[in-house]
Formats: C-alpha cells, structure tokens, sequence
C-alpha cells in the first residue's frame, strides 16, 4: 500500500468520533486547568503542590491544549505525523489528570478532572483505532536509525526506574511515611505508580517493536517521545511555581527547573529524527 492511499484512508477514518472527543478533551482541560491556575481557593494542600499543580495547569493550558487542536485539524487533513504527536498530546494530558485526581486534594473540580481523564483515554482509544497500525513501517524510510532511538528509550526506562526505586525500595522496609512522601500530604506518589506500572513498560515494549520495524513500534515510541517532552516542560514549571509558592520546602526545587528544560530539548532530538523520516506525501 503506498502513502498516498494510506492519507486518502486516514482522511476518511480520523473524522467524527475522534473530533468529538479530542474537541471535547480540549473543553475540559482548558476549564479544569484553568480554573486551578487561576482560581485561588480552588486547591488546598501544601503550599508547595498547590504551585506545582498551578505549573502542570500552566502548561496544560499554553502547550498542551493548543497543540492538540492544532495536530487535530493536521490529522483530519490526512497528516500521518501529526496523528502520532496528537496522541502523544492526548497521553500527556491523562499522565497529569491522574495527578489532578490524585495529588491535590478532593475538591470543587473533581469531576473536572475525572473528565478530563475519561475523555483523554477516549480519545487515545478512538484515535488508536484509526490509524492504520500495520502500514506505519511503510511510511518510514528504510534508514530510520530506528536501533538508535529505540536504545534512547530503554536507557531513559532504565534510569528512571532506578531513579523511581531508590526512593521507593528504602520505603518499603520503614512503619513511617518514606521520605518521598514528606512534606507532599500524599498517602502514595502517583508519578510512581503510573510510570512502574504504565509507561515505563510500555516505554520498554514500543523500543523493542520499533527495534523489529513493527508498526506498533512507531505509533507508541513517536507518541511516547512527545509525551515525554511535553511532561519535561511541564515538571519544570510545575517546580518554578511550586518553589515560588514554598521556596523552604524539600518537595520541590528551583534548582530542577533549568534540567527538566534542557531533557525536554534533549527528548525532541529522537522525536524530530523519527518523524523526519516519514516518506512524503504521508507528512
């Protein structure tokens, strides 16, 4: 199947029910984001993650939700490449409505936030759905230095999970609240949970079937790849407003925002390498 036919099909499938939803998700986050940044009674909690949750809500609205209508209208065009980024979009915005739901605490915009899940997750399905898996390889040029991206991938997965586990192993081992914990007013840590459970393996799976030139590879390890750089701008904001919120407290830095900024241009290198390598015609 060539390119061209493989657009005419993506014009056809990525229509009503993903424009709905992705319209929909786009609604939502920018009412529950927005009414966090900037509604100040809204949140409670500790000072220092009512700013971090303020930086998340910042970048949800600035990068995250623009950039989900623009990769929509590119996708409903026939942009295969903008399909990948916009799930990638869609992925980041449910990585931080958990957190909305799970580290701030119960308030006026819960069922905001558990829109904003339920219809990011919506989307990612009906999106996934469209897109024809099986002839992504097709569309990549046969030089795609696919090897390299994907050991990108695994030595990313390999120092997060070390990183995630030298807090969470000495904690397993002590009655009271691990250090992690301190100072956050959290029960758990949902950064955590989600990425030990979720997409740091998944992270793992999508670099081997890119390493084996499958589909799956490509539509996971693009949108990965844009999630991640998505969350770097976002935790380095969330840690400047934190910090400007608590500048004492341990939970967060303002010596973390500068290298959360710099990962985030680092991850855009295997991103933009990977999606050069679209065929045209299929862009």
């Amino acid at each position: 199947m060539d390119g061209q036919i493989v657009v005419d099909e993506l014009q056809v499938v990525v229509g009503k029910p993903v424009w709905r939803l992705a319209v929909a998700l786009a609604a939502v986050t920018t009412a529950g984001a927005g009414l966090s940044l900037l509604v100040p009674s809204v949140l409670n909690g500790p000072a220092a993650m009512q700013g971090s949750a303020r930086g998340t809500a910042l970048v949800l609205l600035v990068v995250g939700v623009p950039a989900l209508l623009v990769c929509l209208r590119l996708a409903g065009a026939g942009s295969v490449r903008a399909a990948i980024l916009m799930l990638g979009v869609a992925a980041y915005i449910a990585y931080n409505a958990v957190l909305f739901l799970f580290s701030t605490p119960f308030n006026p915009l819960f069922l905001l936030y558990v829109a904003m899940l339920s219809s990011s997750l919506a989307t990612i399905a009906a999106l996934v759905a469209a897109l024809p898996v099986p002839d992504l390889p097709a569309l990549f040029d046969p030089a795609t230095p696919i090897r390299g991206i994907a050991t990108y991938l695994w030595v990313v997965v390999l120092l997060n999970t070390l990183l995630w586990l030298r807090g969470v192993v000495p904690g397993l081992f002590h009655s009271d609240d691990p250090d992690f914990l301190r100072g956050t007013g959290l029960t758990t840590n949902p950064v955590f949970v989600q990425d030990l459970s979720v997409w740091l393996p998944l992270a793992a799976v999508a670099a081997w079937w890119l390493w084996h030139r499958e589909g799956w590879g490509f539509l996971l390890v693009g949108a990965i790849l844009t999630m991640w750089v998505a969350e770097g701008i976002s935790v380095g904001t969330d840690q400047w407003l934190g910090s400007r919120a608590d500048p004492s407290s341990a939970v967060v830095s303002a010596s973390l925002v500068l290298p959360f900024y710099v990962l985030a241009v680092v991850g855009c290198i295997p991103l933009v390498i990977l999606l050069r390598h679209l065929r045209r015609g299929t862009s």
